[in-house]
């Protein structure tokens, strides 16, 4: 939402344009998310010419405070929506900073891995918030992220997978 939103577009006006197109996907239920991409996507036009992006919207995963067990039922529920649309796009990379939405894409992506049907890259970015301890997204992919970034030298102390690269947006 609002504050992961405009953490991954800092990091994404970093990236050039080889990276493209674009496929952000967020909760369906995100109100705010979609004018942020649009009129981020509208400056970098201004840059960029080729620039192509799509958005995609998913059931919520997990809302805030919602109960750990029945945020396994909205993340499976999430799942059955990231499969058909992680197979279609076959993505190279996902870039994804904490979000609860990022799980079920992540983990859709390592199922079509597993089967050999396409190998995605995924890139963790912790949120800048998070200074002692990682969020319950980052507590998740720690393990199965190809790259783990934190911003902050003790979550890169406590977890040793992970890659300190200083404060990033």
């Amino acid at each position: 939402t609002g504050g992961h939103t405009t953490e991954i577009l800092r990091l994404l006006s970093c990236l050039s344009e080889s990276y493209s197109p674009r496929h952000y996907i967020f909760a369906d239920s995100d109100k705010m998310s979609e004018a942020k991409i649009r009129s981020f996507e509208q400056k970098r036009a201004e840059t960029f010419t080729n620039s192509q992006f799509t958005l995609h919207r998913i059931p919520r995963s997990r809302e805030v405070r919602q109960s750990w067990t029945s945020s396994v039922v909205t993340t499976l529920y999430s799942m059955l929506y990231s499969l058909p649309l992680t197979y279609r796009l076959k993505p190279d990379l996902i870039l994804c900073n904490g979000p609860g939405t990022c799980v079920p894409v992540c983990i859709s992506a390592l199922l079509l891995g597993l089967l050999g049907i396409k190998r995605a890259i995924i890139v963790y970015v912790e949120s800048i918030c998070r200074v002692e301890t990682l969020s319950l997204s980052g507590t998740i992919l720690y393990y199965f992220s190809d790259y783990f970034i934190v911003q902050w030298p003790d979550l890169k102390e406590k977890y040793p997978k992970s890659v300190y690269l200083g404060r990033i947006v």
